[in-house]
């Protein structure tokens, strides 16, 4: 059976109206009810029952919290569709009904509130749609489904932890790994792109030393607090007089931590940043010169040792297969237009889902779902203050329900549609 093949007229259905409601009801709870990175435990076994419940066979604790499903269904492709499953520390201030309460502990030890504010939510919610409609209309299209959902993706850990399991080695090798992400795109709209779709991305935690003193007495110390302080500003020369004008780059730091008492210079000081490249040479250059900085800065400050790093993520950049992803386009455009599937430009956001085709040696498909009101994103791209739209991880993200659950599971089944429907329908029936 040919993936590329042309559209066929076998088509699976779009959700029902009664499906729809059941999984806006799993939307809600999940959106409610976050977890954090490698902490997916309700998360998981919401989405390991329903798969039960529909006929998948059903492995859990894959990589720690993920969930593999399988549906058989005679000869044919098997397609990998995946969604990530894990929250932010986020304090959430949508103001929705059932917007999230929810604290723990996060990777570092310390309390946090609990958001969903990237849409995992809608990308579990997505793929059990999916996975339903799949199991309900098997006469529609042939070979093998494999449901992933995935933990960690937010701190890089995820993907590698399902490999580093056997992921690989325990399940069928897929002829190809789709998976889609809401973003602040109007709804309705998808995006998508052939080769670099994403940045990589590398968080480093660096821990810089001094002398700690008295406030009263700051000739007794070496003062992390304005070794840090002046580090991150030489940092922002980074990007401004080390990288071209034609390249692309950010580094940003997140954290800057020091200190208990105001009257009191600590011994130490720590910083948590975080860089995106599309050039692995870009990359290179980027990190020797914020280690470059931070040494040198240290050194210049008297520090009594040299800073300590730790790689905290690293995550490669996301490149779809040429041939894949136009196949892939090909369906999302019969089943939406071509007025609302564009290609978009590569965006500095990082994912860990191209582990999965690199690990089996597949082709990868990533593309986007918009999720932004449209007339809300009208007005915004009319006044030129698109930037100033809520975005994934900020603590107002809060894409729209309708129409961005009904699109995300039509995308979803149209893309996979390509390789299991016969003559590579892809097509969703009204």
């Amino acid at each position: 059976m040919s993936a590329d093949a042309g559209i066929g007229t076998h088509a699976l259905p779009g959700p029902s109206a009664d499906l729809l409601a059941k999984l806006e009801t799993v939307y809600r709870d999940l959106h409610a009810n976050p977890e954090l990175s490698m902490q997916e435990h309700r998360t998981s076994g919401i989405a390991a029952a329903w798969l039960r419940t529909r006929g998948y066979e059903v492995t859990e604790g894959v990589g720690g919290t993920g969930v593999v499903g399988l549906l058989r269904n005679g000869e044919g492709p098997t397609v990998l569709l995946r969604a990530d499953m894990d929250g932010l520390p986020i304090k959430e201030s949508t103001g929705l009904p059932y917007a999230s309460n929810k604290s723990g502990t996060d990777r570092f030890g310390q309390a946090t509130s609990i958001a969903h504010s990237c849409g995992h939510d809608f990308h579990v919610t997505w793929l059990m749609g999916v996975t339903r409609i799949l199991a309900e209309n098997r006469g529609n299209w042939s070979g093998t489904i494999m449901a992933v959902f995935q933990p960690g993706e937010e701190t890089g850990q995820g993907a590698r932890a399902m490999i580093e399991d056997g992921i690989v080695k325990r399940f069928p090798k897929p002829d190809v790994t789709l998976a889609q992400h809401v973003m602040p795109l109007a709804a309705g709209q998808i995006g998508w792109r052939i080769g670099t779709i994403l940045s990589a991305g590398d968080s480093w935690e660096v821990t810089l030393f001094g002398r700690g003193a008295h406030g009263s007495m700051p000739q007794k110390s070496i003062d992390p607090v304005v070794m840090a302080a002046s580090a991150v500003m030489r940092l922002q020369t980074v990007v401004s007089r080390e990288v071209a004008m034609t390249d692309s780059a950010v580094v940003t730091v997140g954290t800057l931590s020091a200190g208990m008492n105001e009257n009191v210079i600590p011994d130490r000081a720590l910083l948590r940043l975080n860089v995106r490249t599309f050039k692995e040479e870009v990359r290179t250059r980027v990190l020797a010169a914020i280690r470059r900085i931070l040494e040198a800065e240290a050194a210049a400050s008297g520090a009594p040792k040299p800073p300590e790093f730790v790689t905290l993520s690293e995550f490669p950049l996301t490149r779809n297969d040429e041939a894949a992803t136009r196949t892939a386009v090909a369906a999302l455009r019969h089943r939406f237009g071509t007025d609302r599937v564009a290609e978009i430009v590569p965006a500095t956001a990082s994912e860990d889902f191209g582990l999965f085709g690199t690990a089996w040696n597949v082709p990868t498909v990533f593309w986007m779902v918009g999720g932004i009101d449209p007339a809300i994103y009208a007005k915004a791209q009319k006044a030129g203050k698109l930037d100033e739209l809520p975005a994934n991880h900020a603590p107002d993200f809060a894409p729209v329900l309708d129409p961005t659950l009904r699109i995300g599971v039509e995308a979803m089944l149209a893309a996979a549609g390509a390789w299991i429907c016969p003559a590579g329908a892809g097509s969703i029936r009204q």
